[in-house]
């Protein structure tokens, strides 16, 4: 089985999480993709929507779709964990050929500091989502695949301005109630 893996802090899922993942499934030749929500990311001190919470969006989000399967592994570890460790779990958990991991350009810069990077390499194939035209390179990471996104968003500009356009429509009114709570 051929697989992609999508992880991140998804705080809050957003039209661009669910525009990677389409393209992935349109351009990636796999089998099933895994959507991986961290604990806590481990470049980062806190979250805003609490781990379940994020969960539960995202299962809501990919539904419909067989070849996605929304993956609590790091939720369930309830500490920061590092894709390797995840890279691992799914390897010896289901009967895997080839890995996709799909990460963000902005990890390019210190994609060298990951844990276990070197060993994380030989494991999986790179897929990097770009904005815009950004020709690509990187002096730890030589062969990659690149994902062109044409959508601007990021979940620190969509926390600070709380606007819901760029909020999936099938999740608008639960994270309207997350947010309201608080």
């Amino acid at each position: 089985m051929d697989i992609a893996v999508f992880g991140g802090s998804f705080d809050p899922p957003h039209i661009g999480h669910e525009k990677i993942v389409d393209m992935a499934l349109l351009e990636l030749p796999i089998d099933k993709l895994f959507v991986v929500p961290t604990f806590l990311n481990p470049f980062k001190s806190h979250f805003h929507l609490q781990p379940y919470e994020r969960f539960e969006l995202l299962k809501e989000l990919f539904q419909s779709n067989q070849k996605i399967e929304v993956c609590n592994f790091e939720i369930l570890q309830n500490r920061k964990t590092t894709t390797f460790e995840t890279i691992s779990f799914l390897k010896n958990s289901y009967a895997i050929d080839k890995i996709y991991l799909i990460i963000g350009a902005d990890n390019l810069k210190n994609i060298h500091l990951w844990y276990n990077f070197l060993e994380l390499k030989e494991l999986v194939s790179f897929v990097v989502v770009t904005r815009g035209d950004n020709v690509l390179k990187n002096e730890h990471l030589d062969n990659f695949i690149q994902l062109k996104l044409d959508v601007k968003v990021s979940s620190t500009d969509l926390r600070k301005s709380i606007n819901l356009d760029l909020i999936p429509t099938k999740l608008k009114e639960k994270v309207t109630k997350i947010w309201n709570k608080d």
